[in-house]
């Protein structure tokens, strides 16, 4: 039920969350600090040294960047981060690609490794959810695009995204944050950090609900996540993570244009049909130890997912799954020379069961398999400053994985297979360091993507049959980079241009008649971009946060499709935000800009229309301590479309379109005891 905040003016409100500062606008306030939930920026300092050795696009985003937002999803975290693209679809789903990575996707994530705290949150087929991150727990998130994220092992397309929660150390005290707002959005947040002798611990605890933009979107959330750290002796330290999740949410669907353009706020008819919605409940216990070696560090480390899946949508999705991995990572740094040696392991079992979908409930079985994936890694860095501006940089991961099932029962035919898939990807890097705060670099690099369980078995023919797609390969992509960062006076860059060139890019792409659209490799692909960030500090009291994404993605020379633009992502997006004030009183008006909309289709027969949203973030100092913020989006109510589930051939009936996020305005306290 939509309620009555969704019509308030923007502007009063703003105004009347304001107001209850009694301190008076001063640009000397700009260098106070904002009640967050980091006390001390130790984590994010050593991440941005480790950005700055980087021959490639990297970003470190601190927690004080998005303060002010309503943090729902990565979007709320990431909307200035170069090169990262991301559009909402529903509650914490959305759209989150870089270079172009797992475009076919329609729905969750692939070409992107994800992790928390180092350690990767991916299933052990590689593929990936977003719902169990919680972006307002992360102390800073480290975005490392391409290649650049070797160190984590990850050898995909678009990198890895690191967020990284806070300790007992870098987060003392007790903080609270409560937010309300439209659609029925309630918040809150509790944390707290300890620190005593070799012993520190931090926690806390998230609850949300909302009834979503949408029909048919609500969601409910309970989280928990906390560590504990111990310093064991000299040069020994060990930390343990725990996180627990309950996620309910409502799936509301695609819409057709026309629907999407006239009518945003409807969901799917199928969607409410079928109760369609994702519920997690999940268990994560990870660790992490670390050895000081003098010249060299040593970290070692484990962990356990226990998840469990109930998922309406075309048929009842039931899964109950296990991952348990572990990695190793050694540095080592002696005068002109650094190294870097790791690899990790990830195996997962899953209990993968399927039912009619009778309203969201329970019907007759109708498959019951066991599935069980591997994906480890082996990687290796070298650097070498010939002379002091130039580091050299050499490197390569190998990665291996498998995929297998074994099917109990199935009302419709369905076959055993296992695949098993390994790859090579080397890296060659340049820095330059031309001045002081200046950097130059380029690289040159391979990428292999191996195929989850979704491309591996794949329903085919009329009626469909459950397959092993035994011909399905990896995709792999050499991709050139070449850029700068840097700092110079009041300006603060971030500028790369990228050129992947891909050979079985995983789309979703025809066969032949017998065969629906499903994920099949392609033949030849064109990924090639700008990724631009750009900040202007004009006063202490006026920031000016521009990132600007150029995608030219395309088929080259295919049968099929020629020369055609790949869909999804559009070829111009900009970002802009004015910050204006200190932490005492500040405004931030914002403007996402896309000129033109992507295509819908591979045939290239259906561009959606461009569009500009505006919205503005505030905040105010109430009292020591304690800090007021609101959030508002969509000020003038545009009705546009950002994303799309990509076909074959689009037209008007094909329910494809997710509609932008409606007009929303939310507000809150934060505070720090």
């Amino acid at each position: 039920m939509t309620r009555s905040v969704t019509r308030a003016a923007p502007l009063p409100a703003l105004a009347l969350v304001l107001s209850f500062s009694p301190v008076p606008f001063s640009p000397a306030a700009h260098a106070e600090e904002a009640t967050i939930i980091v006390t001390a920026p130790t984590l994010a300092d050593a991440a941005q040294q480790r950005a700055a050795r980087t021959p490639g696009g990297t970003d470190v985003v601190t927690h004080q960047d998005y303060a002010d937002k309503s943090i729902v999803s990565l979007r709320d975290t990431l909307a200035f981060s170069p090169g990262v693209y991301l559009q909402p679809r529903y509650g914490q789903e959305v759209r989150l690609a870089i270079r172009g990575s797992g475009i076919s996707r329609g729905f969750h994530m692939r070409g992107i490794t994800l992790l928390q705290d180092g350690v990767p949150i991916n299933l052990a087929d590689d593929n990936g959810d977003f719902q169990e991150l919680e972006p307002i727990f992360f102390d800073h998130l480290e975005v490392w695009r391409g290649a650049n994220a070797l160190r984590f092992g990850s050898g995909t397309l678009g990198g890895a995204i690191n967020g990284v929660t806070p300790t007992g150390r870098t987060a003392e005290g007790v903080y609270l944050r409560g937010d309300a707002g439209s659609f029925g959005l309630l918040r809150g947040l509790v944390s707290a950090g300890v620190a005593s002798g070799p012993v520190d611990a931090w926690g806390a605890v998230s609850a949300d609900t909302s009834d979503g933009d949408r029909d048919h979107a609500q969601r409910r959330s309970l989280r928990f996540h906390g560590n504990v750290g111990l310093t064991l002796g000299d040069g020994v330290a060990t930390r343990f993570y725990a996180s627990l999740n309950r996620i309910r949410q409502q799936l509301p669907g695609a819409l057709t244009e026309a629907q999407a353009l006239t009518a945003p706020r409807g969901a799917n008819a199928g969607s409410v049909a079928g109760d369609q919605r994702r519920d997690i409940d999940s268990l994560r216990l990870q660790n992490r130890t670390r050895f000081d070696l003098g010249t060299a560090t040593l970290e070692v480390g484990g962990f356990v997912n226990a998840k469990s899946l109930f998922h309406p949508i075309f048929q009842l999705i039931d899964q109950k799954s296990t991952d348990i991995g572990g990695f190793a990572r050694l540095d080592y740094a002696a005068g002109p020379v650094e190294v870097t040696l790791g690899g990790e392991i990830r195996r997962g079992s899953t209990h993968a069961r399927q039912f009619v979908n009778v309203a969201g409930r329970r019907g007759a079985l109708t498959l019951d398999a066991d599935q069980e994936a591997r994906t480890a890694s082996l990687y290796g860095e070298l650097r070498v400053r010939p002379v002091p501006p130039v580091t050299l940089i050499a490197g390569g991961v190998y990665a291996d994985g498998m995929r297998k099932r074994r099917v109990g029962f199935s009302a419709t035919p369905a076959a055993d297979g296992r695949v098993a898939f390994d790859a090579f990807s080397p890296k060659f890097g340049v820095l330059v360091e031309p001045a002081e705060h200046v950097q130059i670099f380029a690289n040159y690099s391979r990428s292999a993507e191996f195929p989850g369980f979704g491309e591996v078995f794949q329903s085919i023919g009329m009626p469909p049959a459950s397959a092993l797609i035994a011909d399905i390969r990896p995709q792999r992509a050499w991709t050139a980079e070449i850029g700068t960062r840097g700092t110079m006076g009041p300006v603060r860059w971030d500028v790369a241009w990228y050129r992947a060139a891909i050979t079985g890019e995983m789309l979703q792409y025809t066969v032949n008649s017998s065969i629906p659209a499903a994920t099949f490799n392609a033949d030849r692909t064109l990924h090639r971009g700008v990724e631009a960030g750009l900040e202007l500090t004009l006063a202490p009291w006026l920031r000016l946060r521009q990132t600007y994404a150029y995608s030219d993605f395309r088929f080259r020379g295919d049968a099929q499709f020629g020369d055609n633009r790949l869909p999804v992502v559009p070829r111009h997006v900009y970002r802009a935000e004015v910050r204006i004030g200190g932490e005492a009183l500040h405004i931030a008006p914002t403007l996402e800009w896309v000129p033109q909309g992507p295509w819908a289709d591979y045939a290239n027969r259906v561009r959606t229309p461009g569009y500009a949203l505006v919205g503005l973030t505030g905040g105010a100092r109430i009292a020591d301590g304690i800090d007021a913020f609101v959030d508002v989006r969509n000020i003038a109510g545009k009705k546009a479309i950002g994303d799309v589930s990509a076909v074959i051939a689009a037209d008007a009936a094909s329910a494809i379109y997710y509609p932008v996020e409606r007009r929303a305005v939310s507000a809150g306290l934060r505070a720090r005891f």
